[in-house]
């Protein structure tokens, strides 16, 4: 039996490389629709942490990504609400708040995606990236945000 990761999934790996765009994207140099298509073109198929799986759900990564930034003030407001009182959106690392956006993104906009699911998502994304507390920051979070958003979902 082996102790290998196994590969992430086609929706994992749209979520990875939306989270690399939206974090390309913070970087200000590219416009959203610019970022999108050279992953969906040149990138598609590249190794390593520049690239996306051939085989990612690209209406997911598109969807992820154009609705992060269609809505990013109305996400940045609700993020920095679940913040902790002593946290601000502007401490916040890029990588962070573009796992962060995305996360929210899809907890407000995306009710096909059960609230579990899309925070277990982005924690394991933050695991791909960080190896300290980071994850467990973006759980709390994120699941502040599940419960605002979508307190039906957490009803038993």
């Amino acid at each position: 039996m082996s102790d290998a990761p196994k590969p992430p999934s086609r929706r994992q790996s749209a979520r990875l490389a939306a989270v690399q765009a939206l974090y390309q994207w913070q970087e200000g140099q590219d416009e959203p629709s610019a970022i999108v298509d050279q992953f969906l073109t040149v990138r598609t198929g590249e190794v390593g942490e520049a690239g996306m799986r051939r085989d990612a759900d690209k209406p997911l990564f598109r969807d992820v990504v154009e609705g992060t930034v269609a809505h990013k003030e109305e996400l940045e407001a609700i993020v920095t609400g679940a913040l902790a009182k002593d946290w601000t959106w502007a401490r916040v690392d890029r990588l962070v708040r573009a796992i962060l956006l995305a996360g929210a993104y899809e907890l407000i906009h995306r009710k096909d995606v059960p609230p579990r699911v899309a925070i277990n998502e982005y924690v394991e994304i933050a695991h791909a990236f960080y190896d300290k507390g980071e994850a467990t920051f973006i759980n709390s979070v994120l699941d502040r945000v599940a419960h605002e958003a979508r307190p039906a979902d957490f009803v038993r």
